[in-house]
């Protein structure tokens, strides 16, 4: 038989995943939306909401790392480590794009949150460890040239697919030129053929 103190841990872990449930979808149809609309979509009071997120930076934050975990198995399911590693890491852009696309008005609300440059390298590290992994990848098999760290590589990747996101987000291009733009500009820095 469960102990009380797990039973409360497991309301617990229901109540916080309630919340970051319903915080995804009522800030991704209104983003200025109070905790108190979050609350009541998640079924639960304020003062629960406060006990799980004391601010709502915090909410915002948990929001990012769930969504970033959310685009880290995309990404995964999107077999990074088969065919060439161009088209491998079209594959990963484009699920990461597909994720993010679920929720754009949460996406660029979570975006604007400041945080550190810290904290922002390590919330996309799994995404750049991915990335990273595909263009080591491709340097190897001689796709891609090797006159550029791998840093640098990935770091322009990830800015590349933020600008793709913010011209389709904006209106200034649709969809599939901004997509076709980041393929094409990515492939170009990695000096693919």
């Amino acid at each position: 038989m469960p102990s009380p103190a797990r039973n409360r841990r497991a309301d617990a872990r229901r109540s916080r995943d309630a919340i970051l449930d319903a915080a995804t979808r009522v800030l991704d149809a209104e983003p200025d939306a109070g905790l108190g609309a979050v609350a009541d979509a998640a079924g639960v009071t304020r003062q629960t909401v406060y006990a799980h997120f004391p601010s709502r930076e915090k909410l915002l934050l948990a929001l990012a790392e769930r969504l970033t975990g959310e685009t880290v198995a995309a990404m995964d399911a999107a077999d990074p480590d088969s065919g060439p590693a161009a088209d491998a890491l079209v594959r990963l852009l484009d699920a990461a794009a597909r994720t993010a696309g679920r929720h754009p008005a949460l996406t660029r609300r979570i975006s604007a949150v400041p945080v550190s440059p810290r904290a922002d390298h390590e919330r996309h590290e799994p995404v750049a460890d991915r990335i990273g992994r595909v263009i080591e990848r491709g340097r190897r098999g001689g796709e891609f040239d090797d006159r550029l760290p791998v840093g640098w590589l990935v770091a322009a990747a990830i800015a590349l697919a933020h600008a793709a996101s913010e011209e389709r987000q904006a209106g200034r291009m649709p969809g599939e030129v901004a997509d076709d733009a980041l393929r094409a500009s990515l492939l170009r820095l990695l000096g693919a053929p």
